[in-house]
C-alpha cells in the first residue's frame, strides 16, 4: 500500500458536481493498493498514520497526532499512486490491484481506521471520477509505502 498523507485545514470530495464528503482540520489520505498488499499492511499503515506527530503543539512544534488534535480523516482511493513510470511517457498501472482485490482491502483499511477515530473517516467512492479539493496546512505532505518501511 502506498499513501500520500496531507495535513489539511479542510478537504472535500465531489462526484458528478455534488459534494460527496468533506472534513475540516485533519488528514487527507490518498490510498493506492497493489496486488500483493495484505490486511497486515493496512493495519501497520493505519497505526502509523494515526500516531504520526505532524500537528503543531502550543510551541509550534509538530508534536501532536491527528488523534491528539481530534482531527478528521478522509480516505480517497487512488490507483494512480501505483503508476510505473520507468519506460516511456505513458504510466503503466499494472501494479495496481484489480477492484475485486482492492475494494475489500480499501474497506478493511477504513474499518481499521474507524476503530480508533471518534468520528468515522470521510471517504471518496472507489472507482468513481472524483474531484478532490483541499487546503494543505503547512504544507505538510508525507508519502509512505508498506513495501518500503522507512
Amino acid at each position: 500500500m502506498r499513501v500520500v498523507i496531507q495535513r489539511v485545514k479542510h478537504a472535500q470530495v465531489s462526484i458528478g458536481g455534488q459534494e460527496h464528503s468533506h472534513i475540516d482540520q485533519g488528514l487527507l489520505v490518498l490510498l493506492g493498493i497493489t496486488h500483493d498488499d495484505t490486511p497486515s499492511d493496512a493495519e501497520w499503515l493505519v497505526q502509523k498514520i494515526l500516531k504520526m506527530r505532524i500537528f503543531d503543539d502550543e510551541a509550534g512544534v509538530m508534536n501532536r497526532s491527528v488523534l491528539d488534535v481530534n482531527g478528521a480523516v478522509m480516505v480517497v482511493s487512488q490507483f494512480t499512486l501505483m503508476a510505473a513510470t520507468q519506460k516511456g511517457n505513458r504510466p503503466s498501472y499494472i501494479r495496481a490491484a484489480r477492484p475485486e482485490q482492492a475494494i475489500p482491502l480499501y474497506e478493511y483499511f477504513i474499518e481499521n481506521l474507524n476503530q480508533s477515530l471518534q468520528t468515522p473517516a470521510a471517504t471518496g467512492e472507489f472507482g468513481a471520477d472524483m474531484q478532490v479539493s483541499l487546503l494543505n496546512d503547512g504544507p505538510v505532505t508525507i508519502i509512505m509505502d508498506t513495501h518500503n518501511k522507512e
